[in-house]
């Protein structure tokens, strides 16, 4: 069949005509997955296939064998046959961008989800974005204030790392993220909310972020019952719109909700297409596409924007080990580790400082502040250390310094890392709290890390 188009391009060259369109045929279903035949196309063309009552169905070529290709559809498969008629598409990989995204909700192909109209205006570029010499790579050198107290004071954010978010279900992710989208000091947030219920995509548009977030946000969404290849596009289409910003100058900070439902939806057409799976049913392309997505983010050139991105990785059943939990931690500058049991203590947010860690941290904060930042972990993970004994009464005051003084500290260093989902904690006030904290009376550190 190459060999036949090949011809007829070449006949319609030499006769100044129009290159002939090729069409294909679908052969077979099974499950999500399409075989097809009769049209040369690329990995990673897409194509429509068209239906019995006239409407299309889109689809991705994902792999082939000899001449069948495998496709994997975008939408519903409902109403297809065998020998339905498959349309390739050119320039078919194009997104739109630009300043007309802010305050809008796109889904996964780029179309508008929510009830503002069509998009208008700006430009479309290739979804896959040129990747950047390391080389060139401006370096970490500011902070990036996200206004939570915990992350500010003890965990500083730089402008271009790439930081997990590591927790179970209903430890308070989303709520976490809701509030750096309110209150950064980033010119632009993306926010890609991938494999989540639907349910839960309305209501963090309207009670997480609320106006003023949207407003300077711009919000990709693919729900858990969108194919598994949307929800990959999704993911896809959230950074490359992060990387537009990234290259007008702007400051972005791009929050993914979550990066184990990207991996989940790699692995769905990887088992589909016949990749053997390895990793605890991961097969080794999800652990190739990770840091080829991670990547795209961070700094550009020098003088040039960033991206500063918060993926949440899904720890099931608290499992930090989970393969993708630790392929993450392995690719990643940092990560927040969010405890269930500081959550169910009404502790809020519940970031566990203890098993936290920023890596850029001593590059971007002076040298009082890491100094006190690590003072405030070993005072609170002394006290964590002997709790049990506190609590039973079995440790003697005067037994060991250290202790005694992490005792009286730590309910000033439990309220410290508290905050309320309606308050701001700029990046300057955590670090002068901080050291109040450590060098004064408790009770005046806790007057200025309210104030």
């Amino acid at each position: 069949m190459s060999e036949l188009t090949a011809r007829l391009k070449h006949r319609a060259r030499r006769l100044g005509a129009p290159a002939p369109k090729i069409y294909g045929r679908l052969t077979r279903v099974v499950g999500l997955t399409l075989e097809a035949v009769g049209c040369p196309m690329n990995l990673g063309d897409r194509c429509l296939i068209r239906v019995a009552d006239q409407r299309r169905v889109e689809a991705e070529v994902v792999g082939f064998a000899g001449e069948r290709l495998y496709l994997m559809p975008l939408n519903p498969i409902d109403g297809l046959r065998a020998g339905a008629l498959i349309e390739p598409l050119d320039g078919g990989g194009d997104v739109p961008v630009g300043q007309h995204l802010l305050g809008r909700v796109l889904d996964g192909a780029g179309n508008p989800l929510d009830a503002k109209g069509p998009l208008m205006g700006g430009e479309r570029v290739s979804l896959q974005g040129a990747p950047i010499n390391p080389l060139h790579r401006a370096p970490i050198r500011e902070t990036l204030d996200v206004g939570i107290r915990a992350i500010n004071a003890l965990l500083t954010v730089g402008k271009g790392q790439r930081l997990g978010l590591f927790a179970g279900s209903g430890v308070g992710k989303s709520m976490l993220l809701g509030m750096m989208t309110r209150f950064t000091t980033a010119d632009i947030t993306v926010v890609g909310l991938i494999g989540e219920r639907g349910r839960e995509v309305k209501e963090f548009i309207e009670d997480i972020l609320g106006e003023a977030g949207l407003a300077r946000s711009v919000v990709v969404a693919s729900p858990a019952d969108d194919s598994p290849l949307m929800r990959l596009r999704a993911s896809v289409l959230t950074t490359r719109i992060a990387e537009y910003y990234r290259d007008q100058g702007k400051s972005v900070l791009l929050l993914m909700d979550s990066l184990t439902r990207y991996a989940q939806a790699q692995r769905e057409i990887a088992l589909a297409v016949g990749e053997p799976p390895a990793t605890k049913g991961y097969p080794p392309s999800v652990f190739a596409k990770l840091p080829q997505l991670v990547e795209r983010t961070g700094n550009g050139k020098p003088g040039g924007g960033s991206i500063t991105a918060f993926y949440t990785v899904l720890t099931e059943g608290d499992d930090q080990q989970d393969p993708i939990a630790d392929a993450s931690r392995a690719i990643l500058d940092g990560h927040i580790v969010l405890n269930r049991r500081l959550a169910e203590e009404g502790h809020y947010p519940a970031i566990d400082v203890e098993a936290s860690i920023s890596r850029v941290m001593p590059q971007v904060v002076d040298k009082e502040h890491l100094q006190k930042a690590q003072k405030f972990k070993q005072l609170y993970s002394r006290y964590q250390q002997t709790r049990d004994l506190i609590a039973v009464g079995a440790y003697v005051a005067g037994s060991d310094p250290e202790i005694d003084q992490a005792i009286e500290r730590y309910p000033h260093l439990r309220r410290f890392l508290q905050q309320r989902l309606d308050e701001s904690a700029p990046f300057p006030a955590c670090r002068q709290a901080l050291l109040h904290l450590l060098k004064s009376a408790p009770e005046n550190a806790e007057q200025t890390a309210r104030g």
